[in-house]
């Protein structure tokens, strides 16, 4: 299987629609009167803890992945698991990005009225949110590259391509000595 990197471009398309949307609830709820801004102090809580878990995981499969193949315990990581924390990893990156922008563009109309003992508490509670989540999207991309797998010995591998050349051009100066 090959998988294929986010592209930093993703995450900043989930950021601004995530903005864009967290910025249109807030004035909705302003204009009808509703409280739908804010967050409860367990999802930065959770958001973070799922971080760390993720961020474990990536680097038990960095261990895993960089180290000799002759030497790998056969139990120290389960491919399910790797495949699991990769994918975990790159759903880590868009869900952070479009949550962060979610948080962040809930402050923006509500800056106005952040003197309000109400609105100060919900944007103290949405800027930590949002710094939560961009720190859990930053892990998802560091996530993704700690999942690499090194590259075996077939033919994308440099080490080979290095050594076909040097015999390519060794047969053809032996040839032109001729």
């Amino acid at each position: 299987m090959n998988a294929r990197r986010t592209p930093w471009w993703h995450a900043a398309i989930a950021l601004v629609l995530g903005l864009g949307v967290g910025a249109g609830v807030a004035v909705l709820g302003e204009s009808s009167g509703t409280t739908l801004i804010g967050t409860p102090w367990f999802v930065p809580v959770v958001l973070g803890a799922i971080g760390v878990v993720a961020l474990v995981l990536a680097l038990n499969v960095h261990k895993y992945a960089a180290t000799d193949p002759k030497k790998r315990p056969k139990t120290f990581v389960n491919p399910a698991v790797a495949f699991n924390t990769l994918v975990l990893c790159k759903s880590m990156v868009l869900a952070g990005a479009a949550l962060a922008g979610w948080y962040g563009g809930q402050i923006i109309p509500t800056l106005a009225h952040i003197e309000g003992s109400f609105y100060g508490q919900a944007v103290l509670e949405c800027a930590v949110s949002a710094a939560v989540c961009l720190a859990d999207m930053v892990i998802g991309f560091v996530g993704e590259w700690l999942c690499q797998l090194p590259p075996t010995e077939g033919p994308e591998n440099p080490k080979v391509k290095g050594q076909q050349r040097q015999g390519t051009l060794a047969g053809a100066a032996a040839k032109t000595v001729r």
